[in-house]
């Protein structure tokens, strides 16, 4: 863990960092690291540089570092290049004392101004902070910058390969300078190897852009079902398989590239599929009232849990004479190859009845409010005794005990494919998230534990929200529909 830049959010970070590899499904043992461990060493480090007079103690500011910087004809320069190797040496126990302000005086390695490489045009390796460090407290007020502590680290854990993007390359210069020149205080000799990072359309991979998006409230938190996180995903209804797979097949390059994001849908997809629960969910409810069915009667029927897994065995559902429907599976006047409830037509209710549609009930506003039908007493278990062919099943819920849910609905959270290009908070989807109220859903959902994954038949899969769902308030989040419905804007 980098942890050379201590700031009140490192332990936030951190716990969040080890909290999403184990849900991965992965474990460090005993090798968990900081870059705090080896503050002791990289000290060490830096006085034997100066004391070979490949470093120095530099009182330019910030501005004047950037001012003195020059460009790819000018060489950079810096009027305290040839201090004395003792000078240094007291400066830089002065700064490890705390006798300077911050910013009054850093330690740059001597490497070369003129380089093309501007990394390597006398890097500062260490500044002061007078922050408290959230590990080692006040025992120290210099740092050092990453590019000096992130090759000893590896030197000291003796790592082989060092693994960075390719953002890092043009550091890799400074990475085997640190490593050659400060060798006589290391065990082992790392490489740097560079790999691409993998982007994701509509969304943005930034640190720092997904920072002021928490910070400014236009998303619910890291773990915003939203946010392109570890976390985010999680709360959405990822699984680490999901994720795993979706990197596994995605590879490693060395060229940047762009991946949709419906094929990390697809990956969920395809992983759900074969785990989830099917049960049934009402998101826009209509009363469908079933006029030639007993009053007060109840009936039970066994329905299976997953046809793909047969040993998740089956459950009970209840059916009653008042039930609810989706309003889109009525229509008054049918359009063309529609197929669901309309006056006189008959439509299977999943795992029970056919039904055929007698009218609808309006109010005064002329809106659907109620849809009755008569059921077919012989076509118990959806089957017409006498062989007739049936077009559609729909789902429902039985309205005698079904229980209340809050469904939230997600959509990409920029509506542009590459949000970087824009400014990124014009092109952000004011549409990306859709609560459904007063949802009804099977009362066995009502002992859904936080992170639980359902299908929900014909709308998609959920999952139960891990923030904010409870027995008394469900909320399910939709992780993904049940086919790919992205499309090219």
């Amino acid at each position: 863990m980098d942890d050379t830049n201590p700031t009140k959010e490192d332990v936030e970070f951190v716990d969040a960092i080890k909290e999403d590899i184990h849900w991965l499904g992965y474990d460090w043992d005993d090798r968990f690291y900081y870059a705090s461990d080896y503050f002791d060493k990289m000290y060490e480090c830096a006085v034997g540089l100066i004391k070979k007079g490949l470093a120095y103690a530099c009182e330019l500011t910030a501005e004047q570092v950037k001012e003195y910087r020059g460009d790819l004809t000018t060489p950079a320069k810096s009027p305290y290049r040839d201090r004395p190797v003792e000078e240094s040496l007291e400066l830089f126990e002065r700064m490890k004392n705390g006798e300077f302000e911050e910013g009054k005086i850093t330690i740059r390695a001597k490497i070369d101004l003129a380089s093309g490489n501007f990394v390597m045009r006398d890097p500062v390796i260490y500044r002061i902070n007078y922050l408290p460090h959230h590990r080692t407290g006040n025992k120290w007020c210099i740092y050092p910058m990453y590019d000096f502590a992130h090759p000893i680290e590896d030197a000291m854990e003796e790592i082989t390969h060092s693994l960075c993007s390719l953002e890092f390359e043009i550091h890799r210069p400074l990475y085997d300078w640190v490593i050659e020149n400060c060798a006589e205080f290391l065990p082992a000799k790392p490489r740097q190897i560079e790999f691409a990072r993998l982007g994701i359309n509509y969304t943005v991979m930034s640190k720092r852009k997904l920072r002021y998006l928490v910070e400014n409230n236009l998303v619910d938190g890291w773990d915003d079902p939203r946010m392109p996180t570890i976390c985010g995903l999680r709360r959405r209804g990822y699984t680490p398989e999901a994720i795993r797979n979706f990197s596994e097949r995605n590879g490693v390059s060395k060229v940047n590239s762009t991946v949709e994001y419906s094929f990390l849908e697809a990956c969920l997809r395809e992983d759900l599929n074969i785990k989830a629960q099917r049960v049934m969910a009402v998101v826009d409810p209509v009363k469908l009232t079933i006029t030639n069915y007993p009053e007060g009667k109840i009936e039970t029927f066994e329905t299976e849990n997953n046809p793909n897994r047969p040993e998740d065995g089956t459950r009970e559902i209840t059916f009653s004479r008042d039930l609810w429907i989706e309003k889109e599976d009525f229509m008054e006047e049918p359009a063309k190859k529609y197929f669901r409830l309309f006056p006189g037509n008959e439509v299977r209710l999943k795992g029970t009845y056919i039904v055929k549609c007698t009218g609808c009930r309006k109010d005064e506003n002329g809106n659907v409010v109620e849809v009755f039908a008569e059921y077919d007493e012989a076509s118990r278990g959806g089957n017409p005794a006498d062989g007739r062919k049936i077009k559609s099943t729909i789902h429902w819920a039985n309205a005698a005990d079904c229980a209340d849910a809050e469904i939230r609905l997600y959509d990409n959270l920029f509506s542009v494919e590459d949000p970087d290009n824009y400014d990124y908070l014009e092109v952000m989807n004011r549409d990306s998230l859709t609560v459904l109220r007063n949802c009804k859903v099977e009362k066995a959902l009502v002992n859904a534990k936080p992170g639980d994954s359902f299908q929900f038949m014909r709308q998609g899969y959920f999952c139960a929200d891990s923030k904010d769902s409870t027995p008394e308030h469900l909320v399910f989040n939709r992780s993904v529909s049940l086919k790919d419905s992205f499309k090219k804007k």
